[in-house]
């Protein structure tokens, strides 16, 4: 009995107060990740409010405006259903404020984003859910690519800070990320679609083949792809290298480096365990920031290459005035920024301790 009863004390004795540390650490970890949510869940009513605003702010009745504009482009009276989606989104005069406000919160709770008035009647949200696949594809896929490719690079510089290979790498990627994007797109455009035709010229997939999974037309699909995606890889992971290896080359030198080092832990755990994981965070923070952005930031090359995503949507929307439309991106895009940002907020809890002791 003294035996059984020496035994499991210490074990308790033990577990006791690391125990009590993990909870006190989900406890602030979680109050941290409430706080964020309540601050993300503010920021996104607000953005919804602006948008309601804005149209208001106009002179005149913009919701009247629209439908004479949609009767025009279409030669016909629009049906009621049309004209209470509109009168939802951009107000009816005969309803005060606040009831135009709480009918434009349940449209927005229904997905109605109104309706195109150059595809008029194809709904704003159906013309979104087509564009937006193509870009997460192209500028999603590629903006995760350049950010490997950027940080595997600085850490390999700022960890043989000053040898040959950082010599040529950094001043090499500081050059290619001073090019403006739009040069690297038509040269790339010039070089590879017209002169060796190597590449189409315009668009994301063959026309002349239907759109399904079969193997011909994703062979098509990424054949269109090939070409705007090099260019933003090209153009985008030199800025990653280059932050990473600045804040490698500082890590370096920080006593829990050397203190891993003298430990005698193998070079590739100290550089990426140790070095590597705190100079990422500032890393993430803008890698979370281009996620957000990849909906919005679509718009140069998907103009370049006629790529038919959101990017494109906006930019024939705001060409053609087709005010839905713009409305309808304008909130895609903020609350795309927003989720990323929430998840960045989330994953820095678990990447940096002082976060969580924050809480």
């Amino acid at each position: 009995m003294t035996t059984s009863t020496g035994a499991a004390a210490p074990a308790v004795a033990a577990s006791g107060p690391l125990e009590v540390t993990r909870r006190r650490r989900k406890r602030k970890s979680g109050r941290f990740l409430l706080r964020r949510l309540g601050f993300y869940l503010v920021a996104a009513w607000s953005a919804i409010t602006l948008n309601f605003v804005i149209p208001r702010l106009m002179p005149g009745d913009p919701s009247a405006a629209i439908i004479d504009q949609l009767e025009r482009v279409s030669g016909q009276s629009l049906p009621p259903a049309t004209l209470v989606s509109i009168q939802g989104l951009f107000g009816n005069p005969d309803d005060n404020l606040f009831e135009q406000y709480i009918a434009y919160l349940g449209q927005l709770a229904r997905f109605d984003l109104g309706v195109s008035i150059v595809n008029f009647p194809v709904p704003v949200a159906d013309l979104v859910a087509t564009g937006l696949p193509w870009t997460l594809l192209l500028v999603g896929t590629t903006t995760i690519v350049a950010f490997l490719l950027g940080t595997a690079l600085g850490v390999a510089a700022g960890w043989r800070a000053g040898t040959r290979f950082d010599a040529i790498v950094t001043p090499l990627t500081t050059f290619l990320s001073s090019v403006p994007y739009f040069w690297v797109a038509l040269l790339a455009l010039w070089a590879f679609g017209f002169l060796l035709g190597w590449f189409p010229l315009a668009g994301g997939y063959d026309p002349n083949l239907p759109i399904s999974f079969d193997p011909a037309f994703i062979a098509s699909v990424l054949q269109y792809g090939a070409l705007p995606a090099a260019t933003i890889v090209f153009s985008a992971f030199g800025g990653w290298m280059l932050g990473m290896r600045n804040m490698t080359v500082t890590t370096v030198g920080e006593d829990y480096v050397l203190l891993a080092q003298a430990k005698g832990l193998s070079p590739a755990r100290v550089r990426w365990r140790y070095a590597a994981r705190n100079a990422m965070l500032p890393q993430f923070t803008g890698f979370a920031m281009a996620l957000g952005g990849v909906v919005g930031g679509a718009l140069l090359t998907e103009i370049v290459f006629s790529y038919p995503g959101i990017g494109y949507l906006l930019f024939s929307a705001l060409q053609k005035r087709d005010y839905p439309v713009m409305q309808g991106v304008f909130l895609l895009v903020t609350f795309t920024v927003l989720i990323a940002n929430l998840i960045a907020d989330s994953v820095y809890v678990w990447l940096d301790p002082r976060v969580r002791e924050e809480g």
